[in-house]
């Protein structure tokens, strides 16, 4: 067994030379670089423990290997290219690996419940220490079987994790050499493609964040603690996370989820269902579930159905809107594959929600780029109870508007807030013997307060106060 020496420069260029010749020339444009710890098969020990090396002791520096081989090959295509961004998965990381454009995975780990729950912390963790990209063998490595029952609900609930990872990826030993969507049962198959449809339509929400990554020092996987420091109860969560944020679900044939809602208001992703945090809840979590939920603030863009990922250009772009707090959100788009963006080739957008004006300004766009949408079209969605929820574009859009660059501000319709209170509203006719007090109230909100309950009979409004102009109040008597 041998291993080349990552810490001198001409072992790199050599390293870098062989993998250029022999795979990046003819068209490979992604690396994995397995077992880069090193791993030297048969030894308890590293190899290079025990041997002098070109920065000096082995085993004072045996640790930075993974950093220093990462390099050779980032190094290496960025002088051969600037077409070709160098995305590297490594099994190994060292502190700075993140400058190489490495994604570590947590390596070989076994298929059952208690590994994959570990998993969760573990990356937490991983992106605490200031590396962003992080991803695992989702249903895990050793060893999966699809036609076991058990195995298929572990192997769904890990898929769910994974659609809110940094990077999204299958991987493993199975009994059945089939590791694919259908491999697992019709029913698991449906779950399956739905987050991998939610995965694809989140994609213009992931590539800004991932633009805030590289350009502020951002982290798309983010442990309750760095968004809600103050608050004691989310400094010691280890199993939830934000990213939308999500919750897994960790046990074997869970219906609900335990979980805490840090001190904000909060939106239900399936139902837009509004939550008040600050406690505990035990969330529906049957297996086609995840916990999800969104915080007050949020403007969450999702494009179209996809394939893959540069398909088609994302629009029309549904921008769901989470009322209670207001927000920001900067859409950011290039190439996708080059290097350009470096020499400002890429575009943004600043979307903000002021919650206390209730508007929504879409604004100038700064930056162009070759192949960028001149004009594009938003789905504006504010997002209620039933409205703007789940996987797939909303049916009715609060607003559609054309955009071209330049800034747009767009507020709720009281009549689509207003259609959206009828079934409500149709609901408490039947409950009340007092029918009239209800829409008056709802529909007519400036035409007289109501000082009674609803099941007494309205109050006569005040004849010094008329109707809105053009609408006639069904209980006014007034002059």
């Amino acid at each position: 067994m041998a291993v080349y020496d990552a810490t001198n420069p001409d072992a790199r260029a050599y390293y870098w030379n062989l993998m250029d010749k022999a795979l990046f020339q003819i068209g490979a444009d992604a690396w994995w670089l397995d077992t880069t710890e090193p791993e030297t098969e048969g030894r308890e020990e590293s190899l290079m423990l025990n041997n002098k090396l070109s920065i000096g002791s082995g085993a004072r520096y045996a640790n930075i290997f993974p950093l220093m081989t990462t390099a050779a090959v980032y190094d290496g295509q960025r002088k051969a290219s600037d077409r070709k961004r160098v995305f590297i998965l490594s099994r190994s990381a060292f502190a700075g690996a993140q400058r190489n454009a490495v994604t570590v995975w947590s390596g070989d780990i076994l298929s059952d419940f208690e590994t994959y729950k570990r998993q969760i912390p573990a990356g937490l963790n991983f992106s605490l220490s200031g590396i962003p990209y992080w991803t695992t063998d989702i249903g895990g490595f050793f060893v999966g079987n699809p036609n076991d029952p058990a195995y298929r609900e572990l192997f769904v609930r890990w898929f769910q994790y994974g659609t809110f990872c940094p990077i999204f990826r299958v991987h493993g030993t199975r009994t059945t050499n089939q590791n694919e969507l259908w491999s697992y049962g019709p029913e698991a198959q449906s779950i399956l493609t739905k987050f991998d449809r939610l995965r694809y339509e989140l994609m213009p929400y992931i590539y800004s964040v991932a633009w805030m990554t590289a350009n502020q020092s951002y982290t798309p996987m983010r442990p309750l603690v760095m968004d809600f420091r103050s608050d004691v109860r989310a400094q010691n969560i280890g199993d939830q996370f934000l990213f939308g944020p999500a919750n897994p679900v960790t046990e074997p044939g869970a219906t609900t989820r335990h979980l805490y809602l840090p001190k904000t208001k909060w939106y239900d992703f399936w139902s837009g269902h509004a939550a008040v945090g600050g406690e505990s809840i035990d969330a529906p979590a049957t297996l086609d579930r995840l916990p999800l939920y969104v915080r007050a603030g949020s403007i969450v863009p999702m494009g179209p159905d996809v394939e893959y990922a540069a398909e088609k250009p994302a629009d029309p772009i549904e921008l769901r809107v989470y009322r209670g707090a207001d927000g920001s959100f900067t859409l950011y788009e290039d190439e996708n594959d080059n290097y350009d963006y470096e020499k400002g080739a890429y575009a943004t957008i600043p979307i903000h929600w002021d919650d206390a004006a209730r508007s929504l300004t879409i604004g100038e766009r700064t930056g162009q780029f070759p192949g960028m949408l001149g004009s594009r079209t938003f789905h504006v969605v504010f997002v209620g109870e039933g409205h703007g929820v789940g996987i797939g574009q909303t049916a009715q859009p609060d607003k559609v508007v054309q955009y071209s660059g330049k800034p747009v501000t767009i507020a709720p319709t009281p009549s689509r807030l207003k259609s959206r209170l009828r079934p409500k509203l149709a609901a408490l006719q039947r409950l009340t013997p007092a029918p009239s007090a209800i829409p008056c109230a709802a529909a007519f909100p400036r035409c007289w307060p109501p000082r009674t309950p609803p099941s007494r009979s309205p109050p006569q409004p005040p004849s010094n106060r008329t109707p809105p102009r053009g609408r006639k109040c069904p209980c006014w008597n007034g002059a």
